[in-house]
């Protein structure tokens, strides 16, 4: 981990899940995020004692485990607020959701893993009580009521509102609970002015017009390829498999929840927009074009 100072009064923390850090005043500061588990929590700890700052709160964008893998040991540590909007709060509080969600049932003790399942944690709701100096915003889409978080210095902080272009280009297919939400929030990206950007799985930008355009091409292209498959009758399974084989990917448990899931959030993006239907015989749901 790579402390970097930003803007005056902004800072963050270069990982791979980014972590940002804004001073309140000379001793006091909040972080935006936690990593992925109690080792990335440690870290980030290690790195505030060192520099003789007193963590007064955690911003969370949202609840994934990648997100607020750090709060609980943080929190043990330092007894500061957590805070979270609307139904990211809850399921950072009752951590099972996640997987439970992703699976459609309990999840079985393979998907209780750290990559989806977090430590629970005590958490606030966002509401005014955001310190001088930052406000949140809404980013839809990759998940239920994700927020972005602007500070002082024009900075703001993206959250997984957009993928690395390294990431599109290996996996093609990246978590999205909305689609239709998701291209609205990279709309909406392109009406902000900062003078820096930082997604959280992305690399510190001044500039990301060209990533939002990739982000943007990359949804369209698996919207066309989803739609093409159901040419002739597939169940969700067929669709799953034939786009990973098209793909060249490796199925595993993870991969199965999250793009699983993310498949049929592009099945129900199809459905709403009348380009396909669903039907059911022999008792297997099967999807088609209109």
């Amino acid at each position: 981990m790579e402390l970097i100072k930003i803007g005056e009064k902004t800072y963050y923390i270069k990982n791979a899940t980014n972590i940002g850090i804004y001073k309140i005043n000379e001793k006091e500061i909040y972080i935006i995020d936690t990593g992925n588990n109690k080792d990335a929590g440690k870290k980030i700890l290690k790195i505030i004692e060192e520099q003789g700052w007193t963590l007064k709160g955690i911003i969370t964008t949202h609840s994934n485990a990648d997100h607020i893998g750090g709060n609980k040991v943080i929190q043990d540590r330092t007894n500061c607020d957590i805070l979270a909007y609307n139904i990211e709060k809850s399921i950072t509080e009752n951590p099972i959701l996640e997987p439970a969600f992703l699976y459609g049932g309990y999840p079985f003790k393979d998907l209780r893993n750290k990559f989806l399942l977090a430590k629970e944690s005590k958490v606030i709701p966002i509401q005014n009580n955001l310190p001088e100096g930052l406000e949140y915003f809404e980013l839809k889409g990759h998940f239920f009521n994700m927020i972005g978080i602007k500070t002082s210095d024009d900075i703001y902080f993206l959250a997984d509102s957009l993928f690395s272009e390294e990431t599109i280009n290996k996996y093609h297919l990246f978590f999205i609970y909305d689609i239709k939400e998701f291209l609205n929030t990279l709309d909406y990206l392109k009406t902000l002015k900062g003078k820096l950007y930082i997604p959280t799985h992305c690399e510190a930008s001044e500039d990301i017009s060209k990533l939002i355009e990739i982000n943007k091409n990359k949804v369209q292209e698996i919207i066309e390829k989803i739609y093409n498959e159901c040419k002739e009758e597939k169940t969700f399974e067929n669709i799953l498999k034939n786009i990973f084989d098209e793909y060249k990917l490796t199925m595993n448990v993870n991969q199965y929840v999250l793009i699983g899931s993310t498949i049929k959030s592009y099945l129900s993006y199809l459905c709403d927009n009348n380009k396909l239907k669903y039907e059911f015989k022999n008792n297997k749901m099967v999807w088609k074009q209109i």
